[in-house]
């Protein structure tokens, strides 16, 4: 049997949560293309593996087109304006208590931001391109954070779903 309940505590951590995702990925898309050049530095020298220890088994895989390198970059920057947009999209329906349809795009949101962080940076970036062996030019510990953060809010999100009993006579 399903009884209803008012919004409850958990409806209200997934919309601050997802809100809070959605800002930090807003204000990351909006850094990157308002100082384009400063994490474009950063995803050219992960991919031109420049900075690591020069493996000649790995080298290989380097990737030192300007071009190329850019546009994964440009990539890399639509793919977190879309997630904001999702991200925020969701927080407005969390907003608006219209909690199916918040969580399903809240869902998407947190996916893309895990998706990124976890195969984007940190296994492609840190494993493919041997980012972990840069000093100065690794990032696996902020995409590490983000990609748990992300994770602990799908899971409140997914939590905060509607409870049904059922008996079992």
């Amino acid at each position: 049997m399903t009884t209803p309940t008012s919004r409850g505590t958990l409806s209200l951590a997934a919309t601050l949560l997802t809100a809070t995702i959605a800002l930090y990925m807003a204000l990351v898309a909006f850094g990157n293309i308002t100082d384009f050049g400063t994490n474009q530095q950063f995803v050219r020298h992960v991919l031109a593996m420049d900075t690591t220890f020069k493996d000649e088994d790995l080298m290989w895989r380097a990737v030192t087109s300007r071009g190329l390198q850019d546009a994964a970059y440009v990539g890399i920057i639509v793919w977190e304006t879309l997630t904001a947009l999702v991200l925020i999209y969701g927080s407005w329906l969390w907003v608006r208590r219209d909690d199916l349809r918040a969580r399903r795009m809240s869902t998407y949101g947190l996916l893309m931001v895990m998706l990124l962080f976890g195969a984007g940076f940190i296994a492609i970036g840190g494993e493919w391109f041997s980012m972990w062996q840069s000093e100065n030019w690794n990032g696996l510990d902020a995409a590490t954070r983000i990609f748990l953060f992300s994770g602990v809010v799908l899971i409140v999100n997914q939590l905060s779903g509607p409870r049904t009993e059922t008996s079992a006579s």
